[in-house]
């Protein structure tokens, strides 16, 4: 594939849209493609994408970099992070582990189903009001809501304004998003220190008052000294983020889908037993997260393609989904399918999604809630869906539907 084509298709609005064409003439032409003279390469197939999350010496985690979109069209790379800002999600061995151990007890199955109740009460609500209109955005009304509701609480937060909240999480990814102008993502950072400065006063009254919650063991992770104050704040910040984006795109992807095909949907009120595998299938082919990305410490190689250091790597796991060498019909749902969690939808390796647990656990809620409560439900034909404009995340800005009740 020409670099030259960067321009075209990175970036395009076409592409952010429906990016599943071009992955399928990357994985058949480039798996491991140089983007242009811009120092960053996209890996495509599911093999690669494997192998790189494994080779954790020659792929870090540690974010160096962020992408914005320059007036060609292409992206460039700003430096951000640094040696301190590298924790959980970003950080290597041995600190990953390390962190890992701090916060994943608090997210065991016992916190999980504690959650439960309060899933089902809020998508009632919002199915509900949705209903009595006969209509409604389902982002707004459900889809945003759950998420953001249900990480703030499992971490711990105090008195804080879930509006405020849910930009903050959208924010943090959209700095991510490689779409943005230079004069853009600058301010989006500036506008960063604003849910850091909230956190951080969360971690404080929890330093001196730990409870039993997530935001409790990270607070006593400062107390024994497995990471300082600033490193608490950013791993807080990320899994906030995280929690609230993940399972959000999650989320409206499962209903878009069934919006779209109704007899689906009719086979899942018909066997709820099946809600779970559909989730996964669901994961695969929209994956929340099209690509995370890796930094190269030293000059490696990577499908026979030189990769020089201070290279930035892009593994695609929205495309390793649909490699027709792992998945056979690797575009069509199959409620069938053997080892239904074999997906990248959660990443792969020491960084597989540490919420995953919570983010199925809130998607096979909300969808039972919705298909038990409406006999059907379909896109609002005057109002079509909108994608969020990234190229990381595939999340729904908009999904408007028309429903009649059971």
């Amino acid at each position: 594939m020409s670099d030259a084509l960067a321009v075209d298709l990175l970036l395009a609005p076409s592409v952010i849209d429906n990016p599943y064409p071009f992955y399928g003439r990357l994985r058949s032409e480039a798996p491991v493609w140089r983007v242009a003279d811009t120092g960053v390469f996209t890996v495509s197939t599911h093999a690669l994408v494997s192998e790189a999350t494994s080779r954790v010496e020659d792929f870090s985690s540690n974010i160096d970099c962020l992408l914005y979109r320059d007036d060609h069209g292409l992206p460039c790379r700003i430096s951000f992070g640094g040696d301190g800002a590298q924790v959980l999600a970003t950080a290597d061995p041995p600190a990953h582990p390390v962190h890992r151990r701090t916060v994943f007890p608090e997210l065991v199955a016992r916190r999980m189903q504690a959650l439960q109740p309060d899933i089902t009460s809020i998508a009632e609500h919002g199915v509900a009001a949705m209903l009595e209109r006969g209509h409604g955005d389902f982002m707004s009304d459900v889809g945003n809501v759950v998420p953001i509701t249900m990480i703030s609480r499992l971490i711990g937060f105090r008195n804080s304004d879930l509006e405020e909240l849910l930009v903050a999480a959208f924010d943090s990814t959209s700095l991510l998003g490689s779409t943005l102008t230079l004069p853009e993502l600058t301010s989006l950072i500036g506008r960063s220190g604003d849910v850091q400065t909230f956190i951080a006063g969360q971690l404080a009254a929890a330093i001196d008052d730990p409870q039993d919650d997530l935001l409790g063991a990270v607070a006593r992770g400062v107390d024994e000294q497995v990471f300082d104050e600033t490193a608490a704040t950013i791993m807080l910040q990320t899994l906030l983020s995280a929690g609230g984006e993940s399972t959000t795109s999650l989320l409206g992807n499962c209903v878009r889908m069934l919006a779209q095909d109704g007899s689906l949907q009719q086979h899942l009120r018909d066997h709820p037993e099946q809600i779970e595998v559909y989730i996964e299938e669901t994961l695969r082919l929209e994956s929340p997260f099209r690509f995370h990305m890796r930094s190269v410490p030293h000059d490696t190689e990577l499908g026979g393609v030189d990769i020089a250091a201070g290279s930035t790597v892009l593994l695609l796991w929205g495309s390793a989904n649909r490699d027709p060498h792992e998945f056979d019909r690797p575009d069509h749902i199959d409620l069938d399918r053997p080892i239904a969690r074999h997906h990248l939808g959660f990443g792969r390796g020491i960084h597989h999604c540490v919420g995953a647990p919570l983010a199925r656990l809130e998607a096979q809620t909300v969808l039972r809630v919705l298909l038990a409560r409406t006999s059907n439900f379909e896109l609002d034909v005057g109002r079509p869906p909108k994608w969020v404009e990234s190229l990381m995340v595939r999340r729904h800005q908009e999904l408007h539907l028309e429903l009649s009740a059971s």
